[in-house]
């Protein structure tokens, strides 16, 4: 380990298993580690807490690997040179236009009015930082949100995914809920969503789910895998050997069966949701029978009373901090990454669920690997070696759960035209088909502002993907836009603007990754006289303006024909008191007035 090692600041985005890893291992070989995560307790959606009114002993009970993340979370509480900031949103990363060159030229330091957080100048990462890391810490909904400024020597993000959930005629009504969302109140709070739940989707998180429902107190009524049999069968039973390496998913298996035939859950294979029906709430489904493509088979519909309904098709990578960053993201819609899990650009790694969807195991492995060598290790070390060969494990199983229960295109068969693709903004499958087919163009831009789908809260990240699958299944005419998503080569950057992120997949591309004030901004920044800064995205095709819009920094746009097109000038103001510039500094912050 050199000293520049131990000079080393390492940032880790999130703090689940993967972002706990590592920052451990970070730590491990002497590096500065600021751990971040937007929740108020570290572990992340996997390791949720109960409430702090619940007996501690239940924790051990109702979470597998406990033990792990309590050692995890002792060591960096015991250590001096792990910062860790919860309550912490990262909502724009700003990155160099150069590798090695400097970033955020523009950026307000602070450094002066928290002399604490200062380093010294030989320690300084400004000159050679990775990127810009902008940070709001406090609760969302509080008014006293502190912004934080970051400028890492080298960045990991494990920013997790959330939940995939194909839409269905009904799942609009109250009582439908996520398996996430379900599992979340079942394991944080003790709750259950209905006394008579059906789970319904694809993958091997339905089993988890299903038992944390009934240990809360509901009755699941069945399980229903999308996956036909023989697909099940290519994907875990190939290479029986293979699969022999990982003998604790065996033992975890065994425990969910068990659970099923004590409480006589059924386990349906090839068998959706593909209705709800209600008025305030919902109160029955509708099953089917699929085949191999997940179209629906005509006959064999079946209607069972529910109170509630929990599903889940998988997961979706959160990119919008890896694209922000520059990562290279792969036609899956993962981050793709090297041996090292670097992601691209030099200094910035990727561990866990944004880089293929495979469980703890493989968060916990990559996650080590992942902050080993962004505090400058190598992944032939021997101090990985064992993570190394757990991630080539980790990687296995998550190739036979892609290969298993993947999903296949053919589930747009049980959506009606009423059947709502954007809840948000309620708009249905039908208007987007339609808006194809009269525009002549599947652009997801162009749809966004036909439609509005994707423009709601969520920002796209429940929509995205269904509004680009159901495009993609209109042919474009010839000559017009292709069905899908923005390019995925990087855009050009704008030094010292949050804005400098590559297009990247269009649905999961937000310059902003979470919800900012306006008032923030304006303390976070000196808008008076460089202006606020453009979050704009420089990307082709995603956000340019419409033809003949002059987006201009003083926002006046082109003048009317005939019309003078000099600027007008601004009203007269007083001068900026001067200032001093405040020295260097890696970690910056400052406090709301």
């Amino acid at each position: 380990m050199s000293a520049a090692d131990e000079r080393r600041h390492v940032v880790v985005v999130g703090a689940g298993p993967a972002g706990l890893a590592a920052a451990v291992a970070a730590r491990g070989r002497g590096a500065r580690v600021t751990l971040l995560d937007a929740s108020d307790e570290l572990g992340g959606q996997y390791w949720r807490h109960l409430p702090v009114s619940r007996p501690a002993a239940r924790e051990r009970i109702l979470h597998h690997g406990w033990d792990a993340f309590t050692a995890l979370r002792a060591r960096l509480a015991a250590d001096d040179g792990c910062e860790i900031v919860t309550g912490a949103q990262v909502w724009a990363i700003e990155r160099p236009a150069e590798p090695g060159a400097p970033v955020g030229a523009t950026s307000d330091d602070h450094a002066a009015d928290a002399p604490e957080r200062a380093q010294p100048a030989a320690a300084s990462a400004a000159a050679v930082a990775v990127a810009v890391v902008h940070v709001l810490v406090g609760a969302v909904d509080g008014s006293g949100r502190t912004p934080l400024t970051l400028r890492p020597d080298a960045l990991v993000l494990a920013t997790g995914a959330h939940d995939r959930t194909l839409p269905f005629p009904g799942w609009d009504l109250p009582g439908v809920f996520t398996a996430g969302a379900a599992q979340a109140l079942a394991k944080g709070e003790r709750v259950a969503i209905g006394d008579r739940v059906i789970v319904a989707g694809a993958g091997p998180f339905l089993l988890p789910v299903a038992v944390s429902l009934v240990q809360a107190g509901a009755r699941v009524v069945g399980i229903h895998e999308a996956a036909r049999v023989p697909s099940l069968a290519r994907g875990w039973l190939r290479d029986p050997l293979g699969l022999a390496r990982a003998p604790h998913k065996a033992a975890e298996l065994a425990g969910y069966v068990s659970v099923l035939a004590r409480e006589r859950i059924g386990y349906s294979t090839g068998s959706a949701v593909v209705a709800a029906h209600g008025t305030d709430r919902v109160e029955a489904v509708t099953v089917q029978r699929l085949d191999a493509t997940w179209a629906p088979i005509p006959g064999t519909e079946r209607r069972i009373a529910v109170d509630a309904v929990c599903v889940g098709h998988g997961f979706t990578p959160r990119l919008e901090l890896p694209i922000a960053a520059g990562c290279r993201i792969g036609s899956d819609r993962f981050v793709e990454v090297d041996a090292a899990q670097g992601a691209g650009p030099v200094g910035v790694f990727a561990a866990g669920e944004i880089t293929g969807i495979g469980g703890v195991d493989q968060a916990l492995a990559e996650g080590e690997v992942a902050g080993h060598c962004a505090a400058g290790g190598s992944p032939s070390d021997a101090a990985v070696a064992p993570a190394v060969r757990r991630r080539a494990v980790a990687h296995d199983v998550a190739g036979r759960i892609e290969a298993a229960h993947g999903i296949r295109p053919g589930w747009t068969g049980w959506l009606r035209d009423d059947t709502l693709a954007c809840r948000c903004e309620e708009v249905p499958v039908g208007r987007i088909r339609a808006t194809a087919r009269a525009a002549r163009s599947t652009d997801l831009r162009s749809m966004k502002l036909a439609t509005r789908a994707g423009l709601g809260i969520c920002q796209g990240r429940v929509c995205g993907r269904t509004v680009e699958e159901l495009l993609a299944g209109e042919a474009p005419a010839a000559g017009c836009a292709p069905a899908g998503s923005a390019p995925a080569e990087a855009a050009p950057a704008l030094p010292g603007s949050p804005s400098a992120a590559p297009a990247g997949p269009g649905s999961d591309r937000r310059p902003i990754a979470s919800p900012v004030r306006l008032g923030e901004l304006a303390a976070a920044y000196d808008l008076r006289d460089a202006g606020p800064p453009s979050l704009a995205a420089a990307a082709p095709g995603v956000d340019d303006p419409p033809p003949g819009v002059d987006e201009r920094a003083d926002g006046r746009g082109d003048p009317p024909p005939g019309a003078d097109p000099s600027p007008v000038a601004d009203p007269p103001r007083d001068p900026a008191p001067p200032t001093t510039p405040a020295p260097a500094s890696t970690t910056d912050r400052k406090d709301l007035p």
